[in-house]
């Protein structure tokens, strides 16, 4: 009996070592598979993690380059306008722009790819903007050049015609004192009563009137016209010899009224005229010496001079 019991128990112990052996198995196969889910867990947590960092980086790095697009944008509009190019357009993408960086928080994580490629765009609509400064700075360069040229020769007609103007004007007084008429052979006589003359000087006596001969001058230059031609004596006392009655009258001279003693309308043909004036005071002349000269229009044609003794 006794040595049936050890038989027993010597058999169920073998069983029992293999049991132990194959819970021990499983148990580290069990401990392996977890550790190996730890591991994968956590290897899979760390890609995610650097994924997220990566997201996270570039997701700023593309809001920063939007955001240095747009102030690049101002700088553009800014040049172009000062250039006097048109931003009309710009300013349309500039405001689409910023619309675009305030819905860009909220819905950040899946338009990475599409922003990225609206920065690629933007980078290139600066790049033809850099491309239209430089164009628009080479045609306001050659409007610069072509304004100084314009200037330039702005200036040289200006100073072309203000000697054209100058020497007009020289020529028009040179024509205008060359037109003026002038006198010649001026002769005065003194006529008695009896028809006798006498030139200067002469006495009261022999002053019945005055006779006074001259001749104007031949002038191809001035204008054929009617000529009102003035004779003004001023005796010895600085007195105009002066008689309404006797067809003297007031002409003006150098801005101021004066008398003349006698007058007589022609026409001046240009050629050489004679004239002749008689002129009787109907009193005596204070003695002394007489100037005479001669007027037309507003200047004086030539003077004579003579004396009663």
């Amino acid at each position: 009996m006794e040595n049936k019991s050890s038989a027993s128990e010597a058999s169920r112990t073998p069983e029992k070592g293999q049991n132990k052996r194959i819970f021990t198995v499983i148990l580290v196969l069990l401990l392996l598979a977890a550790s190996g889910a730890f591991v994968y867990k956590y290897l899979e947590s760390s890609e995610l993690a650097k994924q997220n960092e990566l997201t996270q980086k570039q997701l700023d790095q593309a809001y920063n380059d939007l955001d240095s697009m747009s102030n690049e944008l101002d700088t553009r509009i800014l040049k172009i306008a000062q250039l006097g190019g048109e931003i009309d357009t710009l300013l349309q993408i500039k405001t689409q722009l910023e619309e675009e960086k305030k819905a860009f928080r909220k819905k950040a994580y899946n338009q990475i790819n599409d922003l990225q490629g609206k920065v690629n765009g933007y980078k290139e609509l600066l790049l033809a903007q850099d491309e239209e400064i430089e164009r628009l700075k080479v045609l306001n360069d050659s409007l610069m050049v072509e304004n100084t040229e314009l200037k330039v020769a702005a200036n040289n007609l200006n100073e072309s015609i203000k000697d054209l103007n100058q020497s007009k004007a020289k020529l028009e007084e040179k024509v205008a004192t060359a037109s003026k008429l002038k006198v010649e052979k001026v002769e005065i006589l003194a006529i008695s009563s009896s028809g006798k003359e006498r030139p200067s000087p002469f006495k009261n006596r022999h002053i019945d009137h005055l006779k006074i001969d001259f001749e104007i001058v031949e002038n191809r230059v001035a204008p054929i016209e009617g000529k009102g031609i003035l004779v003004k004596i001023t005796g010895p006392d600085g007195n105009v010899v002066f008689d309404v009655a006797a067809g003297s009258g007031t002409f003006m001279y150098e801005g101021r009224e004066s008398f003349y003693t006698v007058k007589k309308d022609i026409l001046f043909d240009r050629n050489s005229q004679a004239l002749t004036f008689l002129y009787n005071k109907g009193s005596d002349y204070e003695l002394g010496k007489y100037v005479l000269e001669v007027f037309t229009d507003d200047y004086k044609m030539g003077e004579a001079s003579f004396i009663v003794k």
